[in-house]
């Protein structure tokens, strides 16, 4: 009746280990932004909030994307979903918010210079202001690192973005606008 020697009983479907709070950030830490693969969703300021329940077996994940259009909004959420069920979580909720709305205050200080080096001039910081202005900040070129640099379209490959050419190196560039 007990099967071969050796033989392991089963008991039945196993529950995944309870996942802790810092398990589920380290795994967004490896979510990338859609639009910019160097850096992640964590990096860049988006993850707001992870809430952690039922002794770690349900995660609540609220983020706030760039801009309040983003086309990668579902590519976004479920990449962040995808990234926590892989913890062995199945009941995972992700919600956008928009309030606060996400600043580039927000880039962390590795992620700027990844940006850089990616060929995109990092933002210059937002501050305390709350309005958009319409004039450009001052930009650096990512590549030589000059300001001689002039804007060729308020838009770039996407809403968060001008594009740039240096007068000095000649490369254009994109550059994240300060929100």
């Amino acid at each position: 009746m007990g099967g071969e020697p050796g033989a392991l009983l089963s008991t039945g479907p196993t529950q995944p280990a309870p996942v802790t709070t810092e398990q589920v950030w380290e795994a967004l830490k490896a979510v990338p932004d859609p639009e910019i693969p160097v850096v992640s969703v964590v990096d860049m300021g988006m993850v707001r909030a992870v809430d952690v329940a039922e002794g770690g077996r349900a995660v609540s994940v609220t983020f706030t994307p760039t801009f309040s259009g983003c086309p990668a909004l579902h590519v976004i959420r479920e990449s962040i979903g995808a990234a926590v069920r892989g913890l062995g979580v199945q009941d995972v909720t992700v919600q956008s918010t928009l309030t606060p709305p996400w600043s580039t205050d927000w880039i962390n200080e590795d992620a700027r210079e990844r940006l850089r080096q990616y060929g995109i001039a990092p933002p210059a910081p937002a501050g305390d202001d709350t309005l958009i202005t319409l004039e450009p900040e001052p930009t650096q070129c990512p590549r030589c690192g000059s300001f001689d640099v002039r804007m060729t379209a308020s838009f770039g490959a996407t809403l968060c973005k001008r594009t740039y050419v240096c007068e000095s190196c000649r490369e254009p560039f994109e550059g994240f606008k300060s929100v």
